[in-house]
């Protein structure tokens, strides 16, 4: 019998459901990506590491892209739209077509 070595390999814990992702830069800067050399000019531009800088672009794009509400359900159906009606007194309000007309 040989005796088998039993070490272990310390690693730093991380949060759950956190991973990594390999990030293939562009040869050159296009509509859809950048260059190594601009992510690092960028980075340094903004004081920042280039991960930090990547997070930063892409938490900008989600706050540009994703919808910041849950999606409804849709139009009012004919009879939530009487229920609204008989709770709140009509006649009350005048409706115009612009904001700026009197």
């Amino acid at each position: 019998m040989t005796a088998k070595s039993t070490a272990r390999i310390k690693t730093s814990p991380r949060p759950a459901g956190a991973g990594q992702l390999l990030l293939r830069y562009r040869g050159e800067d296009t509509l859809a990506g950048v260059s190594r050399k601009t992510a690092l000019r960028l980075a340094k531009t903004l004081g920042l590491t280039e991960t930090q800088a990547i997070h930063l672009a892409l938490a900008r794009l989600a706050q540009e892209t994703l919808p910041r509400y849950e999606p409804d359900e849709g139009p009012l159906t004919a009879a939530q739209l009487k229920a609204i009606k008989r709770l709140e007194p009509q006649g009350r309000l005048e409706v115009h077509e612009s904001l700026f007309s009197a």
